[in-house]
């Protein structure tokens, strides 16, 4: 479904108007439009009325794409809550098989090879995305876990467990796997 900005501009240019003209035409601010145009701020009503009879579009084509504009916020929110999820399930499972008193060599052990395994995988699906912001969405959990750790057990008892260098691996992972999987690969990221 086309944008706002993309149906005004259409709708411009099938009547052969630059922006100028439109703007004097619809008694609509020049800036205004081309925010408008560029999706940069989506249209108050009054200002979405003058601009539809101005270029003799109806009003309710454009507004239903206001309601689909509104449903991509329900999308991202739904998003990010997946990303809080998901951060607070792998620090609980690294915490789990690590600080836990029963915690035995084999546990520790399967936690190390998760805080690689589980970051290389998402590196691995996010390589079009940077560096640092891959660390901020998949690992600000980590970094908010090691201070906490840090806080409540202290720096040797998290130390001696595991749950550092787990945490730290899984940093380290998230941040450079993506140099290690381009390295040793023969494919081309497009």
């Amino acid at each position: 479904m086309n944008s706002i900005g993309e149906i005004i501009i259409s709708s411009r240019k099938s009547k052969n108007l630059t922006q100028e003209q439109l703007a004097d035409l619809s008694k609509v601010n020049l800036r205004t439009i081309q925010r408008i145009e560029n999706n940069e701020n989506v249209p108050r009503e009054n200002t979405l009325k003058l601009i539809c009879d101005t270029l003799e579009i109806a009003v309710p084509k454009i507004e239903t794409q206001l309601f689909v504009k509104s449903s991509n916020f329900i999308e991202i929110g739904f998003k990010y809550f997946s990303l809080v999820i998901i951060n607070l399930a792998l620090m609980a499972m690294l915490g789990w098989m690590t600080l836990d008193s029963e915690a035995n060599l084999n546990s520790r052990f399967a936690g190390v090879l998760l805080s690689f395994l589980i970051p290389i995988c998402i590196v691995f699906f996010t390589l079009k995305i940077s560096r640092t912001q891959r660390l901020l969405k998949f690992g600000s959990g980590f970094l908010g876990y090691i201070i906490l750790v840090i806080i409540t057990v202290g720096f040797p008892t998290a130390f001696v467990s595991g749950l550092l260098p787990c945490l730290s691996i899984g940093l380290i992972t998230l941040f450079y796997g993506d140099s290690l999987i381009l390295k040793n690969s023969n494919f081309i990221i497009k």
